[in-house]
């Protein structure tokens, strides 16, 4: 909604996406004055007004009402301003509100797409792929929904489909439903190129240059300016083309119409409100909706990153409640409900005759992948300083051609030159102050390290991100597939004989025919798909080192009323005899799925030609100990469990039980996990017996310890964010030496108001030491903190929920947990691109390494991005590496540091160069002189491009060492060593201009009209600052500890002998025909040409000392930075970690004793809501229902039963209290298997 403050108007006020909205319309007084500005300036305003889009708004329109608006101003958080043009539309097509279904509840959303004054147009812009539509009665513009905000539960099991002419009609509203990236023509890029400020001025240099007849050297900058063209056009088109070939794909839907027949379509053509049919055997899904019938098998990595099967079940269907007890639709709390665009189904299960389907909520950018894409197509603006102070200096160097374009002018009018060479020689000077190669000269550099990355296997998209590799201080890794492998092992099994741990297992085929193998074999969540056995990694391995046999119905029984069963048995190269092996065979009844607030999963099966049902049920150990009989659980269990957590090892426990012989097939289906009681009263997952560990190893890849190590050891920070649980990610974290020996790691556990309630929690508690804990509480009245003891090193470890909590509640103390915080479990893909920024507002540079689609926007917004999937996510990452482990981090923030200590030795070498060629001009100019064009070529040419491309060879430093390479040009290093040094070139240029004038051999200039150059002036002056650009090409070629020695540079060698031996030559014995040819006046005696060798050498020993011992030295560096407040590299995180270090009272700490299970529980208990409630209370209320049914149920014939149900319903028919038969949908979080 729009706000206004101060006279401010907002779009999305108070979202993530706000942006000013500044209203104009054209103004035609305003327009004939710009175009008389084009005429007088000869197009030079254009060009201005070009580069400043806001200006030309400003030119050309004048300020009105919202509701007027024909063009409009977006200002977004990061100040980047969006000119936008108001389109408008026909209401042909969308004039038509969303229908409302009979006895649906639901709030209409609310958007009159009628604009003022015009009952035939809708008003409408977009931004970012956003449409924002014009609401008259709101006054504003607001974004385009879809089904996603505003509707009940009961409006989607109420709707009966959109007619042809109403889909059609919602389509023109909507658009195409396609994830549109748009490949800019290459005639657009190569304007954008062209017309580029630089650009702009290097044209002119060239012009002015062919005038003068200088084309040798203005034709080879036109050559370098135009492969850096083209290389920029061709990565920004191979960037659009491999994003659109990522996310572009169609597919066929059929949808169901109002009339209830079926019609396909192309998924381009989808509208919210449409129901489409999800296939039997799986889709891709190219929109969201919500599913309202049958349950789906679903794999979200592109979401998620875990590639586990996720069961999606339908939307509960509250037709005919109250408006309370049928809630609002919204993504976040009915996300197991909804098929997120990118996903891909499966599988899906159903229901007698009845479809799979689902209704649109969302479509394009709009879906859950269109906003990835968004993200990375729009990514945070990256504010590199060495980028916004090179433009600072080029204002500089600006002001200097000014300065002297002045002193020309006024000199040469005094001499009375012809106007036409006033020019000329005033525009000239302005070429050389600015030099116009220095674009081509630092791209060089970035062209040789993406040469030296490639040849590592490690490939870049984006070239000028290189540099900012070299100021990284921070890396975030994700975990699964980048420090870890893929999936898990089994380490081995420790079986309980008598309540004593047996030793270790290796071998699980030895394992006896008892509770402990059959508990592996069918306590899981896997099912068969395209016969493959599919489900959670975990899960697999644990079931295939059984060596058994999962056997489940074909494709025909897929239905939930066949009542088929999933039978486990041992294969026949089991180890046991034969008759053992025909005997053994286990059907799974009923499955209760891994519920992380539970912290456990359990099954019901029966064994082939047994009485009773038997629950196995497996999870954390602590939690099944809670639920174990005291006698079964061995007395070391706290010893041998943390022999092998603190080893890195996940550990699962395994308890059994054998339930109650009055229990029936019936009574089975009945139980509810969420109440855990029978109708015996007695607890169904309580007094278990203990059978034992399974322990397993997610194993680190070999290089991430080693690397992690690399990092930590100078000094930059690593994190992890995952998308896996907290246990396995702390652990991970100890493995690979992000926590240290002897660091503490503290949970950070938020907790969000409860219904009636004002209060936000914290509880900081030690995840190694759950004796001692801290905890945090936030109350709209008063702010309580308790004391903390124990203030030594920790980390923070949150979840994603935390995250969210505490990100909305709390902000002011993300910033304490970045600084602190390591280990980020459970974080969505929204919440990693959240983490990067937040670490890049405290002032870090930070890093990013995933590899999979759900780190695209965290690979997108970090400085450094890099992939190592070719996947979705090398699309959205500037570096993708071939080698799939995370050597290629520190490999990129070397190459970095070199490439970015490069570019400013080759930026100091430029504007140098510039300034003592300047220099050098000024000073001829004063006899009215010049250097002639062949001393001009042979410095621009044969040195200057030379050592400009030879100087950036140079490799990286083999160590990555605890310093960092400067970021700013602004600070005092870099602004004292051009100072210096030009102070020397300066100093010993007029020393030798006023000795040679001193000679007694000495001629004076005549000037003449011929424009020759030749004399004795310019020969000194040209000779000393030959040995000038040499010397500072030598003393700007840095090397240790960020680049290899400049001896380890050949290229760079070479070219200095052959410059000193050409220059020595030209100074001391030169032919005469190279003397005519650099129209040079050789000096008449041997001995003032030797001179002139010594007082280059003095110049450069001096030069050297003083940038080796002066400008280099780090102690004299940090006294320099802390005198000039304006160029301190304090960083805003510096600032926190020692505010947070004086502060023993935060975090605040108790010794109040605490049950990590137990706050675990909790945690996922306030996070879900009182949503579940509502589903426990229909559950309980079809479950007294069902109690009348008949007793006849209870004879069914074992033999002859063959059952599959849903994941989370199942459809029975049965009685109510008044003898009518129904069908009740039992809400029983079964997962996609409840098998007997």
């Amino acid at each position: 909604m729009e706000q206004k403050s101060k006279n401010q108007l907002y779009v999305n006020y108070g979202e993530e996406d706000q942006m000013e909205i500044v209203p104009y319309r054209i103004n035609k007084y305003k327009v004939y004055l710009t175009y008389i500005g084009y005429f007088l300036t000869c197009g030079v305003v254009r060009l201005v007004l070009y580069w400043l889009p806001y200006l030309m708004l400003w030119a050309t329109h004048s300020k009105c009402s919202l509701a007027k608006a024909e063009k409009i101003l977006l200002v977004d958080k990061f100040h980047s301003r969006h000119v936008i043009t108001v389109q408008t539309m026909t209401r042909e097509g969308t004039g038509v509100k969303i229908k409302k279904p009979k006895k649906a509840i639901f709030k209409k959303q609310e958007i009159n797409l009628k604009p003022e004054n015009d009952n035939t147009l809708i008003r409408f812009f977009v931004c970012k792929r956003v449409k924002y539509i014009w609401n008259s009665e709101l006054s504003t513009y607001i974004p385009l929904k879809g089904l996603d905000e505003g509707y009940r539960q009961s409006y989607f099991h109420n709707t009966e489909g959109l007619t042809s002419l109403e889909q059609s009609k919602r389509h023109v509203l909507y658009g195409r439903n396609s994830i549109a990236v748009h490949v800019t023509p290459i005639m657009i890029l190569l304007v954008r190129e062209v017309f580029s400020p630089f650009y702009i001025f290097q044209l002119f240099s060239m012009c002015l240059w062919y005038a003068e007849d200088y084309w040798i050297y203005a034709t080879c900058i036109f050559v370098m300016t135009t492969l850096s063209i083209i290389l920029q056009i061709y990565q920004t088109r191979k960037f659009e083309r491999a994003l659109r070939n990522t996310v572009s794909s169609t597919n066929i839907n059929t949808v169901l119409r109002s009339d209830g027949s079926y019609e396909d379509i192309a998924s381009e053509e989808l509208v919210p409100g449409d129901i489409i049919e999800i296939p039997r055997f799986g889709c891709d899904m190219h929109c969201d909706a919500v599913l309202i019938t049958g349950n789906c098998i679903v794999n979200e990595s592109m979401l998620t990153g875990e590639s586990v099967p996720v069961t999606k079940t339908p939307l509960p269907n509250t037709t005919g409640m109250k408006s309370e007890n049928d809630p609002e639709v919204t993504i976040k709390t009915h996300s197991r409900h909804i098929l997120f665009c990118g996903t891909h189904v499966i599988q899906t299960r159903f229901y007698g005759n009845q479809k799979v389907k689902a209704v649109v909520l969302r479509t394009g950018f709009s879906t859950s992948k269109g906003e990835l894409v968004r993200s990375i197509m729009y990514p945070k603006p990256v504010d590199f300083k060495f980028q916004r102070h090179s433009y600072y200096y080029v204002m500089f160097l600006s002001f200097i051609a000014i300065l002297g374009f002045i002193y020309t002018v006024i000199l040469m009018v005094q001499n009375e030159e012809l106007v036409s060479d006033i020019i000329l020689r005033a525009l000239d000077l302005i070429t050389i102050a600015i030099p116009p190669a220095l674009p081509a000269a630092l791209a060089v550099g970035i062209v040789f390290s993406q040469r030296r990355l490639k040849v590592k296997d490690v490939y870049c998209i984006s070239p000028r991100g290189i540099n900012v590799c070299g100021t990284i201080n921070a890396v975030c890794f994700d975990k699964t597939g980048t420090l870890t492998e893929d999936g898990l092992d089994m380490h081995g099994v420790v079986e309980v004989k008598n309540s004593k741990f047996s030793p270790i297992l290796r071998d699980t085929t030895h394992l006896h025919y008892d509770d402990l193998l059959f508990g592996m074999a069918c306590c899981h969540s896997l099912t068969i798909i395209d016969n493959e056995i599919i489900g959670d990694p975990m899960d697999l391995i644990m079931f295939n080192a059984t060596n058994w046999i999962l056997e489940e119905p074909g494709p025909d029984e897929t239905r939930f009323d066949m009542m088929t069963p999933t039978i486990v048995r041992p294969s026949t190269q089991h180890k046991g005899s034969l008759d053992i092996l025909n005997n053994i065979e286990l059907g799974i009844v009923r499955q209760f799925p891994f519920s992380s607030s539970l912290q456990r999963m359990s099954v019901v099966t029966r064994r082939l030609g047994a009485k009773n049902f038997d629950l196995y049920v497996k999870g954390s150990p602590e939690m099944i100990t809670s639920l174990s009989k005291p006698e079964t659980i061995p007395q070391n269990f706290h010893q041998v469990l943390q022999s092998y957590t603190q080893h890195g090892y996940r550990v699962i426990a395994l308890a059994s039980k054998q339930l109650s012989s009055k229990l029936n097939y019936v009574k089975v289906q009945r139980i509810n996990r969420q109440e855990l009681v029978l109708f015996s009263k007695e607890q169904v997952e309580h007094n278990l017996t203990f059978l034992g560990l399974l322990i397993m190893e997610n194993r680190l890849k070999p290089q991430s310890a080693p690397v992690i190590c690399e990092l930590n050891d100078a000094d930059i920070r690593t994190i992890m964010v995952t998308g896996d649980n907290m246990l396995t990610a702390l652990s991970v974290a100890r493995e690979c030496k992000m926590v240290d020996l002897g660091e503490r790691i503290i949970l950070v556990q938020a907790y969000p108001p409860q219904a009636g309630q004002s209060e936000v929690s914290l509880e900081f508690v030690y995840a190694d030491d759950a004796n001692t804990k801290v905890e945090q509480a936030f109350t709209l009245q008063e702010h309580k903190i308790q004391m903390i003891e124990d203030h030594q090193r920790f980390h923070f470890a949150l979840t994603g929920k935390t995250w969210a909590v505490i990100r909305q509640y709390h902000p002011d103390l993300l910033e304490k947990i970045v600084v602190k915080g390591t280990v980020f479990a459970r974080m969505g893909p929204d919440q990693k691109g959240q983490l990067v920024q937040v670490l890049q507002d405290v002032g870090y540079y930070v890093g990013m390494c995933g590899d999979g689609a759900n780190d695209c926007g965290a690979l997108k917004t970090a400085h450094m991005g890099i992939s190592l999937s070719e996947a979705e996510a090398s699309v959205a990452s500037p570096f993708t590496s071939k080698t799939p482990n995370i050597e290629c981090v520190p490999n990129v923030i070397k190459e970095g540091r070199a490439a970015l200590v490069t570019s400013f030795g080759v930026f100091k070498y430029m504007a140098c160069y510039s300034l003592t060629q300047f220099i050098s001009v000024l000073i001829l100019y004063w006899i009215d002189a010049n250097l002639t064009d062949p001393e001009f070529l042979y410095v621009d040419f044969f040195l200057i491009t030379t050592f400009s491309i030879s100087f950036s060879q140079t490799g990286p430093y083999d160590e990555l060492v605890v310093d960092r390479p400067l970021v700013s040009l602004l600070s005092p290093s870099p602004i004292l060593s051009i100072l210096t040094q030009m102070t020397y070139i300066t100093a010993f240029q007029t020393f030798m201009y006023f000795y040679v004038q001193a000679q007694p051999w000495f001629i004076p200039f005549v000037d003449n009209d011929e424009e020759d150059y030749n004399c004795q002036e310019n020969a000194a002056v040209f000779l000393i600052s030959a040995y000038q650009y040499i010397t500072l090409a030598v003393v700007f070629a840095k090397g240790a500890p960020f680049r290899k020695s400049i001896f380890s540079n050949w290229w760079l060698i070479l070219n200095l002998i052959v410059a000193i031996g050409a220059t020595a030559w030209i100074n001391i014995y030169p032919t005469e025909n190279f003397a005519d040819l650099l129209e040079l006046n050789v000096l008449p005696s041997i001995k003032y040409r030797s001179f002139i060798i010594g007082l280059a050498f003095i110049q450069f020993v001096l030069a050297y000392i003083t940038e080796k011992f002066l400008i280099d030295n780090e102690s004299l560096r940090r006294k320099l930075s802390s005198c000039l407040k304006g160029c301190s590299q304090d960083l805003a995180y510096h600032k926190i970690e020692s505010d947070i270090e004086g502060d023993p009272n935060w975090p605040p700490v108790s010794d109040k004793q605490v049950d990590l299970a137990e706050m675990f529980q909790r945690l996922e208990s306030l996070h879900q809501g009182s949503q579940n409630i509502e589903e426990l209370k229909n559950s309980l209320e079809d479950i007294l229902d069902q109690e009348e049914e008949d007793e006849s149920n209870e004879k069914i014939d074992k033999t002859q039963l063959r059952y599959k149900s849903s994941s989370d319903s199942e459809e029975l028919h049965v009685k109510n209290r008044h003898g009518t038969e129904n069908k009740a949908f039992i809400n029983s979080e079964t997962g996609y298997n409840t098998m007997l």
